[in-house]
């Protein structure tokens, strides 16, 4: 939570915390390697589901009970859907949307879970744990919320059940209250996130330990396999494995397991790296609000996010600043591309763009889009997970393994997706469609993160409750198990292609000509009726007789036409 306190409870782990020092000089320069959150784990990895998030009060002691449970249901250390959906009664199709969604976050593939479907889809039980210990996590709460309500009133409509809820976080009241300034910035999140670990770590490592024959702090003991685990949570910034890191298990003989570690020794490790990354980070963020920066943190600017200032998407000379993230920000009634040689990392973010269209054909592992309103925005390829969240008549194009698409109005998504749309929040008037574009390389990007085109599930939304428990703000009504509003399949008369121009201007590159995802009998029985049309049209117009001035007439009245139908769509 926002407001809690970062020590954990005298109680949280059987082990105590290492004791304060005296906290080091202000450094002038980053640590060699930075501690950090791992995004993904929470940005695409809860869900809201009740009963997959357990009070804090009781949360190790639940976990505990649930690991052994889990253990005695898979005795080789692997859990089905079967088993989870047993062990946290809940239903099937939600234990196996849990295990999707823990394969689409972890930091490595696994092959005995793929991509958590179907039934011998299996995870590492600590994966498990690990991955329902943060669906305890709340967001950070945005800055100065509520303040500017009566400024929004005529945003969102007065009928929401969210009135109050969401108008601070509404796509035009973003534009109108200059967004920067209320909400959390990329770095604040990671300070947020890097304290909750920092507050949970002796629970999260007392229910990864094995248990040993000793006393004390020598009773628990991690293995350097488990301790790998613990990359679900956490990454050094130059991108070295935990346990090459850590003083304690570092050149260990591949050949010859090192030994277990006392748990009160890697939690000492541990919380001095998370206290030299939260001191780092505050201080950056601290120097950045006296100089008034405006430059997203750590991360890619906005300039560095459009094609036409072309930089490097590392900050700074040093590569522990570097972070896999490339930013779309802040555009407004223009067009942006990013091909693969501008992306930068294995994530994208679009974030507060208007009156635009965005164009991202490129291969990536997750993207998000955010607060945006009155603009297109095409993902080529998307590995893992795409996320829109807080838009507003905006047309998505993706093509991905998952989406997630929460408190959004008056959408519409075109979608190729190998698993069904998790639908959840406040939703108002969303559409769902087929996919309808391509590009030169779509395919190849496609093949490149494994998204397979003949497989679509784009007409088979989950949809799950309005309220989301990992927001700090609650909920006004109370409600907790009201489903979602669900979306409606785009009428197949009002379907059509989107053109992507040749960017490329090489057509030796062209592999995809054509949408790569069949198309529905019924879309493609209307596309082939259209064209039909238009075929005639054309042949009408080239068999007019008529003289030079009434060609021109109806060339101008037929630019007409089309400008205005054009003005009519954006």
């Amino acid at each position: 939570m926002a407001d809690e306190t970062l020590d954990p409870p005298p109680d949280a782990a059987p082990f105590p915390s290492p004791a304060p020092t005296t906290p080091p000089a202000p450094p002038t320069t980053a640590p060699a390697a930075l501690l950090r959150p791992r995004r993904e784990a929470f940005e695409h990895g809860l869900l809201p589901i009740p009963k997959l998030i357990f009070p804090e009060g009781t949360l190790a002691q639940t976990l505990t009970q649930l690991r052994e449970k889990l253990a005695a249901a898979a005795p080789g250390g692997r859990v089905g859907a079967a088993a989870l959906a047993e062990a946290l009664q809940i239903p099937p199709e939600q234990a196996a949307l849990a295990l999707g969604t823990l394969a689409a976050v972890l930091p490595a593939e696994d092959p005995a879970l793929g991509d958590g479907a179907g039934e011998a889809a299996a995870a590492d039980v600590r994966d498990v744990l690990l991955f329902l210990y943060v669906q305890s996590y709340k967001r950070l709460v945005p800055r100065n919320a509520h303040k500017d309500s009566p400024a929004v009133a005529d945003v969102w409509p007065s009928t929401s059940a969210f009135d109050g809820y969401l108008s601070a976080l509404s796509p035009i009241q973003l534009v109108r209250s200059n967004s920067r300034r209320f909400m959390p910035s990329q770095a604040d999140e990671e300070i947020h996130q890097l304290s909750y670990l920092q507050k949970h770590m002796p629970n999260i490592l007392t229910l990864l330990a094995d248990s040993v024959e000793g006393e004390g702090d020598d009773s628990l003991v991690l293995t350097m396999e488990t301790f790998e685990h613990l990359g679900f949570l956490v990454q050094f910034s130059e991108g070295a494995s935990l346990s090459q890191a850590a003083t304690f298990f570092a050149n260990s003989d591949p050949d010859m397991p090192a030994a277990p570690v006392p748990a009160a020794q890697v939690l000492d490790w541990m919380s001095q790296n998370i206290a030299s990354s939260l001191e780092y980070s505050a201080e950056r963020s601290a120097a950045k609000e006296s100089s008034q920066q405006t430059v997203s943190d750590l991360d890619v600017t906005m300039a560095e996010a459009n094609t036409s200032h072309p930089k490097s998407s590392t900050p700074s000379s040093n590569p522990t600043y570097y972070r896999n993230v490339t930013f779309v920000e802040g555009f407004s009634k223009t067009s942006v591309v990013k091909h693969a040689s501008d992306v930068k990392g294995n994530s994208i973010k679009v974030l507060n763009c208007h009156d635009s269209v965005i164009y991202i054909l490129a291969p990536v592992k997750y993207a998000t889009v955010y607060g945006c309103s009155d603009a297109t925005v095409v993902l080529g390829a998307v590995g893992k997970v795409v996320k829109v969240e807080h838009c507003e008549r905006v047309h998505i194009i993706a093509a991905a393994k998952r989406i997630c698409i929460a408190n959004c109005r008056e959408c519409i998504f075109y979608l190729g997706v190998n698993h069904q749309p998790l639908v959840l929040g406040d939703n108002h008037k969303l559409q769902v469609a087929p996919f309808n574009t391509c590009y030169p390389l779509l395919r190849d990007h496609l093949m490149q993160v494994g998204v397979d085109p003949s497989v679509n599930k784009w007409d088979q939304p989950f949809v799950l409750g309005v309220v989301d428990p990992h927001d700090s703000l609650s909920h006004p009504a109370g409600v907790s198990d009201v489903k979602a509003e669900s979306a409606t399949c785009l009428d197949p008369d009002l379907f059509t292609n989107f053109l992507i121009p040749n960017w490329f201007g090489d057509e030796r590159q062209e592999t995809t000509k054509c949408n790569p995802f069949p198309l529905p009998e019924t879309y493609g029985a209307f596309q082939r009726k259209k064209h039909s049309a238009l075929e005639d049209i054309q042949k009408t117009i080239r068999e007019l007789q008529i003289d030079e001035n009434r060609k021109r007439e109806l060339a101008t009245a037929l630019h007409a036409q089309f400008k205005d139908w054009l003005y009519g769509i954006y």
